[in-house]
């Protein structure tokens, strides 16, 4: 169960809805995976293996420990969803790639995981056009 990201006190309306929307989108997500009996962190993972993927890649774009890397991706592998193979220019190193059956799962939980499509599709084109652009302007 994802812990609510809204604090005690918002200091505006717009930030009570975006923590609203962080809250929700999260529900959706972790659901998403656990119907493929995935935990939420094994789906972003696997969601960013398109391609082959160095773990310490992988690690920095997540932002978080090599260590919580190599536990995720050991999970994957023993359930046949990606696999490790030495790096051809640097052997200390590994990357990981989806198998077959991962890129299934990937394509299931992607069809899976509607949040975001069914509520942009609740906006017009011009007010989706709106709400990327302010959104890209909090985001700086």
């Amino acid at each position: 169960m994802a812990l609510p990201s809204k604090p005690v006190a918002t200091s505006s309306e717009a930030e009570a809805a975006l923590f609203d929307l962080v809250d929700v989108y999260d529900r959706a997500y972790e659901a998403a995976a656990a119907e493929l009996s995935l935990s939420p962190a094994q789906a972003c993972l696997l969601g960013r293996l398109d391609e082959r993927r160095g773990m310490g890649a992988l690690a920095a774009e997540l932002g978080c420990d090599a260590s919580n890397i190599t536990q995720i991706v050991v999970r994957l592998e023993v359930l046949g969803l990606v696999t490790r193979e030495p790096h051809p220019q640097d052997r200390r190193a590994r990357l990981v790639a989806r198998t077959p059956r991962g890129d299934e799962i990937s394509r299931r939980f992607a069809a899976a995981f509607t949040f975001a499509r069914t509520a942009v599709g609740r906006l017009s084109p011009e007010e989706q056009d709106q709400l990327a652009a302010l959104l890209r302007k909090a985001l700086g």
